[in-house]
């Protein structure tokens, strides 16, 4: 696929990633966190982790179910520490909000990562 073809469905695909997780951990993420931190977070996050998954790791790759492994690993492993880090060690201790924080981040990923495979199915991402 030509570079500017690949770039805009990178573009687009960021544009969807970020409203899917934004969505859900504006939801699912725990009361200690304002509105505005939730937001942030969710295209923040994403940012961090998104050109990892577009750009450094398909060309390491030859099997698409060995890509996916890896890049559905370490975007939510990463999300989750970024995360924790940021806006969850400043906090006092909190166990449960804590494991309920990690768990929305996860499941933001496994979301956007649905719907992509899903659009992918449908012939919209190559």
């Amino acid at each position: 696929m030509p570079a500017p073809e690949y770039l805009r469905l990178m573009l687009v695909g960021y544009l969807i990633t970020i409203a899917v997780e934004t969505a859900v951990l504006v939801v699912l993420l725990s009361r200690r966190h304002s509105l505005r931190v939730r937001v942030f977070a969710g295209v923040w996050l994403t940012a961090c982790t998104y050109p990892v998954v577009w750009l450094v790791l398909p060309p390491l790759f030859e099997d698409r179910w060995l890509y996916l492994l890896v890049a559905e690993t370490f975007a939510p492993v990463a999300e989750c520490a970024i995360f924790g880090l940021a806006f969850v060690r400043p906090l006092a201790p909190d166990r449960r909000a804590t494991a309920r924080d990690l768990a929305a981040v996860t499941l933001a990923n496994l979301c956007s990562f649905g719907l992509g495979e899903a659009l992918t199915a449908l012939g919209v991402f190559g």
